[in-house]
């Protein structure tokens, strides 16, 4: 059986301002997405370092960052022990498994703007 599929080419629209800010949003979304799966997986004691994750974007740059002086300890650290679902590379871990999610966060707005 055979299927075929129309498509119509619209790359020079996402160059827009309206599709650069739209593409800014959907990476907001999912560094959003990925920074809660992150908390869920941070070290817990009295909640600093959960407290103090952040993610900053800046047109189409983005990232997620812990400011505690001991996030990058906490981080790379394997040996030290967490409570039950918690963990050392808590932010690494999540991007990894959020990598499907996150492509699709960030493909929501553009999709749903060059539909209509």
């Amino acid at each position: 059986m055979t299927q075929y599929t129309r498509m119509q080419w619209q790359g020079s629209r996402l160059w827009t301002s309206r599709g650069r800010r739209l593409a800014s949003e959907g990476l907001r979304e999912a560094l959003e997405f990925t920074l809660g799966v992150s908390n869920s997986r941070v070290p817990l004691d009295e909640g600093t370092l959960e407290r103090s994750g952040k993610v900053d974007v800046d047109g189409l740059n983005g990232s997620i960052s812990y400011d505690t002086i001991y996030a990058r300890r906490q981080h790379e650290e394997l040996t030290w022990k967490h409570l039950p679902g918690r963990r050392a590379k808590y932010l690494e871990s999540a991007i990894n498994d959020s990598q499907d999610v996150m492509l699709r966060l960030m493909a929501v707005p553009l999709r749903r703007w060059l539909r209509g």
